[in-house]
């Protein structure tokens, strides 16, 4: 294992204030997708190093409760300026362990510390209600927090997701302890060693190490609120266990499969330019729960538009993600990418065919790594797995559509429902997709584009609550009615 500098020999979890070992002293390998030799290793916490996160937690939260409103505000603040002091180092982790491109992990970071900093200005919006229900009597409500909230976080934007899972639950007056992927650990162990320079011990508390760790958070009796980000599989099981070991508040960011419903009347290279931006190839190679991967293009502009598509994908840079000019980087982690090209076989296997990509990019650099080029598939019937599941890569399936009822059914008959982009100039016509479409979220005539107070969050598996906004704040806290009598 080789220290390059910016990458630590040895990482310590944060439990307590304190950088510390497992108790086991397991410790997992992180490996560079770009080349797939392992860069460092970090430690495997198991359930007595979880319990120890959450005492401390749980020990801190009855200070950091009443912490005055604008002091909580002023350290979270601050804990976003020193993350921008460190924002190459954790970029560069971030390329080194998710396969990210660089540039796109710069925005990461500023994106983490805008979230700090939007959710430190709500903070005065955690109001209760006064109500004028009977005359001599003060009826009003109070917001509290939970205590010890739970945050787990994947793998596709490590910092990012690690920054924005603790500024909301700070701000509402909650102890966290997060959990980033096993996949990509680094950045939050490093934001560890950030924040405890910044906060009072145990407010945050990083825990890392595999599917046993989160089971453990999960179940644990002191945890009330838990907040995941991942698949559909692992939020049914936390829904589970969070069912058998109490009753808990849980909100999940999960999977899509999202449309991109294209009408005749849409400009063609502005519908290759918007798919490109909507299935993040540039951000984290379209591992993500938001990209566009179902197009449904209108008959009369399907043999036109396909080309230009694959031409807009080919056009991608995929590079090493440390290099500043790379567009593409790797996919995660190697189980990961073969299951991407799994997908790929089994939709050529059910008739679909590869336009473009579908393969590795030549080039030495390229031999090791969990590279893949930006992947088209023409011929896609509603019926076939690639255009049913998540491949949670980047593989677009098309299909072709004549009439509008039959293209939003076919839009809204798989399980997800996150997003949909829509491209059409005709407002009757955009009208009507907002109101069938069964989504959170809904772009008319763009894709991917996030605005801090619009709500993000997803229908039918897609999700539960939503992010990004004041909802998600008051989601961290719990309402108290207080009845008073004021006369005799």
């Amino acid at each position: 294992m080789a220290s390059t500098g910016v990458v630590r020999e040895h990482y310590e979890m944060l439990i307590d204030g304190a950088l510390v070992e497992s108790r086991s002293g397991r410790r997992r390998p992180s490996i560079n997708p770009a080349t797939g030799r392992e860069i460092t290793d970090f430690p495997e916490a198991d359930e007595h190093d979880v319990g120890l996160a959450v005492e401390a937690a749980r020990s801190a939260f009855a200070r950091w409760r009443r912490t005055p409103l604008y002091e909580r505000a002023k350290l979270v603040r601050g804990l976003a300026q020193r993350i921008r002091e460190h924002a190459q180092q954790l970029a560069y982790l971030d390329a080194v362990d998710s396969g990210n491109p660089i540039t796109a992990m710069k925005s990461d970071v500023e994106m983490g510390c805008e979230r700090l900093d939007f959710f430190a200005g709500l903070a005065s919006e955690m109001k209760g209600d006064t109500l004028p229900l009977a005359p001599g009597r003060l009826h009003l409500t109070l917001r509290e927090p939970y205590g010890v909230v739970s945050r787990i976080v994947p793998f596709n934007h490590p910092i990012m997701f690690a920054v924005t899972a603790i500024a909301a639950p700070l701000m509402a007056g909650n102890t966290v302890v997060l959990k980033p992927s096993e996949h990509t650990s680094l950045s939050a162990l490093e934001l560890g060693r950030i924040a405890r320079d910044v906060l009072p011990k145990g407010v945050v508390n990083v825990v890392t190490g595999g599917a046993q760790v989160g089971a453990a958070m999960v179940s644990h009796p002191a945890i009330k609120r838990i907040a995941f980000t991942g698949s559909v599989g692992t939020a049914r099981r936390i829904m589970v266990t969070a069912a058998e070991a109490g009753i808990k508040h849980v909100t999940l960011e999960l999977g899509g499969k999202n449309p991109m419903i294209v009408f005749p009347d849409a400009d063609p290279d502005k519908v290759a330019a918007g798919l490109v931006k909507g299935m993040n190839f540039r951000w984290c190679q379209s591992q993500s729960c938001g990209s566009t991967s179902r197009v449904f293009v209108h008959e009369d502009l399907y043999e036109d538009l396909l080309p230009r598509l694959a031409k807009a994908m080919g056009q991608v840079k995929i590079g090493i993600p440390i290099n500043e000019d790379t567009e593409m980087g790797a996919l995660t982690y190697k189980e990961h990418y073969q299951k991407v090209l799994n997908y790929i076989e089994i939709g050529q296997r059910e008739g679909a065919a590869v336009v473009a990509g579908g393969e590795r990019p030549s080039g030495p650099e390229f031999a090791n790594g969990f590279f893949l080029k930006p992947t088209l598939l023409g011929g896609v019937t509603q019926n076939m797995t690639v255009a049913r599941e998540e491949i949670f890569g980047p593989v677009v399936s098309t299909l072709k559509w004549r009439d509008v009822d039959q293209v939003i059914e076919q839009a809204n008959e798989v399980m997800y429902g996150l997003t949909a982009s829509v491209w059409t100039n005709d407002l009757r016509l955009a009208g009507r997709m907002i109101e069938s479409l069964d989504t959170g979220y809904v772009w008319i005539n763009d894709a991917s584009a996030h605005f801090l107070g619009m709500p993000f969050g997803g229908h039918k598996a897609s999700g539960l609550g939503t992010e990004e906004t004041l909802e998600e704040l008051l989601s961290y806290t719990q309402l108290k009615s207080v009845n008073m009598v004021l006369t005799e």
